[in-house]
């Protein structure tokens, strides 16, 4: 049959939305299990991107002083290298905020700060290699999940479920939560370069004709993302691995003498762009929050911010209820109705960029820099309403849920 255990809260992921709701949720006395089906926080394609409005958090949350001794680089200004003209995007210097920067911090660093944090808490439970792959209901009502792990199958029966298991959620499936998808265009490859002391800064990426390159700072290698058309894979394959390293000099020319090191495809990883969310994000006791609520494309490195976005709104406005006992299905809609207008207009920015500007397919070939790229280079000034976008976001989320200290 299996354990059994019982609890108020199970959070089925433990990415950016799952730990920051657990630990939130935890923070104001719910008891919580926070469910992760891997042994540890370690992903390649992890996004790295900490914004002023988290570091906003952290501050309101008291870890701010120690999370900055992490190791981690903070960047005031985004640039980007477009058909061959370095152009300013976005300046954080003027944002209302105590955090005037994006802090480049490796995803699984961010994870096991905050986990480690949350574990102070006696009603928090992090249990990793536990993967959920049921729900279990009571006619209607979802009342627990199913996972499977080391020792056999565990069903844990909760008030709430929270569906925070990424864009290929099972939590979303097994819910049978109808999803609505936005075409993408592109599709990403991954992959790992050697980094030299060197090599120039790089903080969002080389644009050119439809097409983007963009370097991660991993410290002693690069985390390389190449764009590409929607389903192209198969043809670049087809073209060879020379032509591909080809093509990723001639964004970055500093990477000739190393490229060669992508000598077999197994060292290039497919990453498929989605753009997408759920029509109703909770059924009667589960919630769905972060990609599992809506996937987002990498543009930007938004996604993160508004994960976290989404646990703030949810223990704001569900864990004094929840402390005391279930919350009802119009108690969730009050998460989505938070946090449905701010998703909707990123995504359609995104679609827009997507559909518009990076393409994964060569255009416009005389190398001109675009006009509203020209006006960001002519007017500094405008380089705030990107780093507000950016940086921010629409509604940004204060933490204010109750403390059980």
């Amino acid at each position: 049959m299996g354990e059994k255990l019982q609890t108020r809260c199970v959070i089925a992921g433990g990415g950016p939305a799952g730990i920051m709701a657990g630990y939130l949720l935890a923070r104001a006395g719910v008891p919580v299990i926070v469910l992760e089906k891997h042994a540890d926080f370690f992903r390649d394609f992890r996004g790295d991107t900490i914004h002023p409005s988290t570091l906003e958090l952290m501050y309101d949350l008291g870890l701010l002083e120690e999370f900055l001794k992490q190791p981690h680089q903070e960047v005031r200004e985004l640039r980007a290298v477009i058909n061959g003209q370095a152009v300013p995007i976005a300046d954080f210097t003027n944002l209302p905020t105590r955090c005037k920067f994006i802090a480049f911090m490796p995803q699984w660093d961010f994870l096991n700060f905050l986990s480690t944090h949350a574990k102070e808490f006696p009603s928090f439970q992090l249990l990793m290699e536990h993967e959920v792959v049921d729900l279990t209901f009571d006619q209607q009502r979802v009342t627990g999940v199913r996972a499977k792990t080391p020792r056999g199958e565990l069903e844990i029966r909760a008030d709430l479920i929270i569906g925070a298991d990424g864009r290929h959620s099972i939590v979303q499936a097994r819910a049978r939560l109808e999803r609505q998808e936005f075409g993408v265009a592109i599709d990403a490859l991954w992959m790992r370069i050697a980094k030299k002391q060197d090599d120039p800064q790089q903080a969002l990426g080389f644009f050119q004709a439809g097409k983007l390159l963009v370097l991660l700072d991993r410290g002693d290698y690069w985390q390389c993302g190449f764009v590409i058309p929607k389903g192209g894979f198969e043809d670049i394959k087809a073209r060879g691995l020379q032509q591909l390293q080809n093509d990723i000099v001639s964004f970055a020319g500093f990477l000739r003498d190393r490229v060669a090191e992508l000598n077999d495809w197994s060292k290039i990883k497919l990453l498929t762009v989605q753009i997408n969310r759920l029509r109703d994000w909770c059924r009667d006791g589960l919630l769905c929050i972060g990609d599992s609520a809506h996937a987002m494309s990498p543009a930007g490195g938004v996604g993160i911010n508004l994960a976290i976005q989404d646990a703030v709104a949810t223990a704001n406005l569900l864990a004094e209820k929840l402390r005391n006992g279930p919350v009802s299905v119009d108690d969730l809609r009050k998460v989505q109705a938070r946090r449905e207008w701010p998703t909707r207009l990123i995504q359609a920015m995104q679609v827009f960029i997507h559909r518009r500007v990076v393409t994964g397919r060569t255009s416009d070939p005389n190398g001109s820099l675009p006009f509203v790229f020209r006006l960001l280079t002519w007017f500094p000034l405008l380089r705030q309403i990107p780093a507000r976008f950016i940086g921010i976001g629409p509604r940004p989320e204060r933490f204010h849920s109750p403390s059980a200290k």
